[in-house]
């Protein structure tokens, strides 16, 4: 089952915040956090285990592409997005969950969407996040 996001029956999160060239935007603020500001480093540590931080970008791009409504690029790639089966190869515990939604958060603060749309979009993601503990924290 595809499940997207929506802020209500009639626009997406994707077409709130304007489509493709934010959603570029929102990934590329939030792996230049990841990789430069110290509330990052959990999370850049976790992404040293995998294929690299450019790899990344790419495929978060996708991902959330299609998660918060709009194409479905990451399931065109690798024939699913399920989150929790793409990060199952890592141990994701609070540290790393709550140092990725400090990331996110000023990411989507650069991308200069309205502050009801932040906070709609953070409880999304720390919804899905949640979900992605794996330690036993």
């Amino acid at each position: 089952m595809i499940e997207t996001v929506q802020q209500s029956s009639k626009q997406t999160f994707y077409e709130m915040l304007g489509g493709e060239q934010v959603v570029y935007e929102l990934v590329e603020h939030f792996y230049d956090i990841v990789e430069t500001d110290l509330i990052g480093e959990p999370v850049h540590v976790l992404h040293q285990q995998g294929m690299g931080i450019n790899h990344l970008r790419q495929a978060q791009f996708e991902y959330l592409s299609g998660f918060l409504g709009g194409p479905q690029l990451y399931i065109e790639r690798y024939g699913h997005s399920i989150n929790r089966k793409i990060h199952e190869h890592l141990e994701i515990g609070t540290p790393e969950i709550e140092a990725w939604l400090k990331c996110m958060a000023k990411a989507i603060d650069k991308t200069g969407v309205s502050a009801g749309a932040q906070q709609q979009l953070m409880t999304v993601f720390k919804h899905a996040a949640k979900k992605l503990n794996t330690a036993k924290d």
